[in-house]
C-alpha cells in the first residue's frame, strides 16, 4: 500500500511530460539568454553613449529592474552600470539625474551587495545634494534612495557623516506624505548606528516629530519609528525643552503610551520617564496634568519588561513623595497576588491577579475620565485650553 501511494505522489516521467519539461527548460534558457544580450547592451549604451543615450539606459535599466529578481540586479551591477549611474547624480541635465536616481533605486532594493557598492562608488555626497534641491519631486527621491543605501549596516557611517540627517529633519516638515515617511525611516536606520561619534539628531527634528506621531496611528510601524527617534532626543536637555515646548508634546507622549503598540509605548514612556529624571520638580505636574497615570498603570500590567519597569519608575517619580516608603506599584502587584494565592490557588494565581489588576487600571482610567470631564465642564470658555 505504501508503495502504491509513493508511486501516485511521484509519478513516472512519460514521453509527454519529459517533452513538455524539456521545452520549458529550453524556453528558460532562450530567456535568460536575451536577458543576458540586454543586460549588456544597456550597460554598454550606458557607458559609452551620449548624454540622450545615457539617459535612455537608464531608464531601460529600470524597467528591467523592476520586474526581475535579484538576480538580474546582480547582473546589472555585474556588468558595471553602478559607476556611471552614480557619475549621472552630478549631471547638470535634471533628467539625467532622475533617471540615474531612479536606476539605483531600482538595483539597490532587496540586493545588500548592491547598496554597498553604490555608496563605495560614491553616491552619498551627490544625493545629499540632492536633497538641498528646491525640486520636491528629485528631493524626496534623494530621500527614498538614502532610506534604501541606510538599511545596509556597512552604510550607515558613512550616511551618518555625510550632513544628510539635518536635510532629512527638513523633509520632516516639508515633504509629502511618503517623503515624511521614508525621512522618518531613514533618520531611523541611521540612529541605530554604533559607530556615530556625535547624535545625528538635534532638537529641531523634535516639533515635526512630535506633529507626525499626533497624525498617525500610535499603533503604526511609523509611530515606533518616531517614537524611537523621540526617547534619543529626550536624552539631551535641548530635546526634553523641545519636547515640552512642542504644542501637545506630553500630550501626544502620554497618547502613545495609552494606544500604542508594544514598541511604541516602551519607547514613550522612556521619554517620559527621561523628563521626569531629569528634573522632577520640572516636568512631574506637567506630565501629571496630561493624565498619565491610567496609560502607565496599564502598562505595569501589558506592556514588555522594559516598559513596565519603566512605566513602575515613572509612576513612583510621580507620587507625592516619592522619597519616603510609599506603596510602590511593585508591592501593590505583589499583595494582588498573594489575594489571587488565597482566592483561586498558585496555579492560577498569576492569571487571577492579571485579572484583578487590569479590573483596577480600568476603573482607575473611568475615574480619571470622570474627573478630566467634571473638570472640563466647570471651566469657564476663557479657561479651556486651546486645541
Amino acid at each position: 500500500m505504501g508503495h502504491d501511494q509513493e508511486e501516485e505522489e511521484t509519478p513516472p516521467a512519460t514521453p509527454t511530460t519529459t517533452a513538455s519539461a524539456a521545452t520549458k527548460d529550453q524556453e528558460e534558457e532562450t530567456w535568460n539568454h536575451q536577458k543576458q544580450t540586454l543586460i549588456l547592451e544597456l550597460s554598454e549604451k550606458l557607458i559609452t553613449g551620449d548624454l540622450q543615450a545615457k539617459i535612455e539606459a537608464a531608464r531601460d535599466i529600470r524597467k528591467v529592474v523592476r520586474k526581475s529578481s535579484v538576480k538580474t540586479r546582480s547582473k546589472f551591477a555585474a556588468a558595471g552600470v553602478i559607476q556611471p549611474l552614480v557619475f549621472m547624480l552630478v549631471s547638470p541635465n535634471l533628467d539625467a539625474r532622475e533617471a540615474s536616481l531612479l536606476a539605483l533605486l531600482n538595483l539597490a532594493v532587496r540586493n545588500e551587495r548592491n547598496k554597498v557598492n553604490i555608496v563605495t562608488a560614491g553616491a552619498v555626497p551627490p544625493l545629499v545634494e540632492l536633497l538641498k534641491l528646491q525640486n520636491s519631486g528629485l528631493r524626496e527621491l534623494a530621500t527614498a534612495a538614502i532610506l534604501t543605501l541606510s538599511a545596509a549596516a556597512p552604510n550607515k557611517p558613512t550616511i551618518a557623516a555625510s550632513g544628510a540627517a539635518p536635510l532629512l529633519v527638513q523633509i520632516l516638515s516639508l515633504g509629502s506624505v511618503q517623503g515624511r515617511v521614508d525621512a522618518v525611516t531613514a533618520l531611523h536606520n541611521l540612529s541605530t548606528c554604533k559607530e556615530n561619534s556625535t547624535p545625528i539628531l538635534d532638537a529641531k527634528a523634535v516639533s515635526p516629530l512630535i506633529n507626525l506621531l499626533k497624525e498617525c496611528k500610535k499603533y503604526s510601524k511609523f509611530a515606533e519609528k518616531a517614537t524611537a527617534l523621540l526617547e534619543i532626543l529626550s536624552k539631551s536637555e535641548e530635546g526634553r525643552v523641545a519636547i515640552c515646548d512642542s504644542d501637545g508634546g506630553i500630550l501626544t507622549l502620554v497618547e502613545t503610551v495609552e494606544d500604542g503598540s508594544l514598541v511604541s509605548t516602551q519607547h514613550a514612556v522612556g521619554a517620559l520617564l527621561s523628563l521626569c529624571q531629569s528634573c522632577r520638580e520640572k516636568y512631574r505636574e506637567l506630565i501629571l496634568k496630561e493624565g498619565a497615570i491610567p496609560g502607565l498603570l496599564r502598562l505595569t500590567v501589558e506592556g514588555t519588561s522594559i516598559a513596565q519597569e519603566r512605566a513602575r519608575t515613572l509612576l513612583d517619580l510621580l507620587r507625592d513623595s516619592p522619597q519616603e516608603k510609599k506603596l510602590a506599584s511593585s508591592v501593590l502587584e505583589k499583595i494582588v497576588y498573594d489575594i489571587a494565592t488565597r482566592v483561586d490557588g498558585a496555579d492560577k494565581a498569576a492569571e487571577t491577579a492579571k485579572r484583578l489588576l487590569e479590573d483596577m487600571v480600568q476603573r482607575s482610567m473611568e475615574l480619571s475620565m470622570n474627573r478630566i470631564q467634571h473638570r472640563a465642564a466647570s471651566c469657564t470658555p476663557a479657561k479651556v485650553p486651546s486645541a
